[in-house]
């Protein structure tokens, strides 16, 4: 598999601790989850599975700033190496929410346009760069509905690259691909975001067992429990050692949405 250079700030990976993260919606009769806790190791990906509802997305949602204040939430958040987790995030949803009037180039680059009113001829330069080491060079002037749904998600996947954050959130960005193209993403996404920190959702088991450094599944009382993973080192092949592992968390998993 070919190698990707992204250049990377000195200080780029922390880990993030999260303790007593609880959540409560506004009306529901049941916080999503209370007391939670959860290591994220620099540098490595560390998956979540769970049934749909469990709190998996919502937890995303916490560590990003997005749940709006009239809902009851607390956690404590810190990193490593003592820096705040403000705006230290990029964000990669299941749809590549690219905007469709805006060419390639323009929506990798779109964070410094909101930020700054303007992309410099060097932040231009780097969207260019980027595009390149995911073998997308000669579509930076197409537009979204151009191009097939896995040259999408590689254009969210450079988006995310250039907001150069040392954290990124993954709410399964792959699940709309087709296998192959799905097998490709997540090798790809392994490789070029192999020194930041990731949180990755799925509900996929394989997939899962694929990229993890450390795998946890909602349990019954909403809270998270560390799971085997194979021998292999990310992003796994899909061989014997694989599948067994597949099959306990599929009967596991099966208890579960009983």
């Amino acid at each position: 598999m070919a190698q990707y250079n992204i250049s990377l700030p000195s200080n780029i990976m922390t880990d993030i601790q999260i303790s007593h993260a609880s959540l409560h919606y506004e009306n529901a009769a049941q916080p999503i989850f209370s007391d939670l806790d959860l290591h994220l190791p620099a540098g490595q990906w560390t998956c979540l599975l769970g049934a749909s509802g469990c709190g998996k997305t919502s937890l995303l949602r916490l560590l990003a700033g997005l749940i709006e204040p009239q809902h009851q939430m607390s956690a404590q958040i810190c990193c490593s190496d003592g820096l705040s987790i403000d705006n230290r995030i990029a964000y990669m949803a299941q749809q590549d929410l690219l905007l469709p009037w805006l060419n390639v180039l323009d929506n990798i680059c779109l964070k410094a346009k909101l930020y700054s009113g303007q992309v410099t001829a060097s932040q231009y330069q780097k969207a260019r760069t980027l595009l390149a080491q995911l073998n997308l060079s000669g579509i930076e002037k197409s537009l979204p509905e151009q191009l097939s749904g896995g040259m999408r998600q590689r254009v969210a996947l450079a988006r995310t690259l250039m907001q150069d954050t040392p954290i990124v959130l993954m709410d399964e960005p792959f699940s709309a691909l087709d296998a192959v193209n799905r097998y490709k993403l997540q090798a790809l996404a392994a490789d070029v975001l192999q020194d930041r920190t990731v949180l990755f959702i799925t509900h996929d088991p394989q997939e899962a067992l694929r990229l993890a450094d450390q795998l946890y599944i909602f349990d019954a009382n909403q809270q998270l429990e560390a799971l085997p993973l194979p021998s292999s080192v990310p992003p796994r092949a899909i061989n014997a050692e694989l599948g067994a592992c597949q099959q306990a968390l599929l009967q596991k998993m099966h208890k579960q949405y009983e």
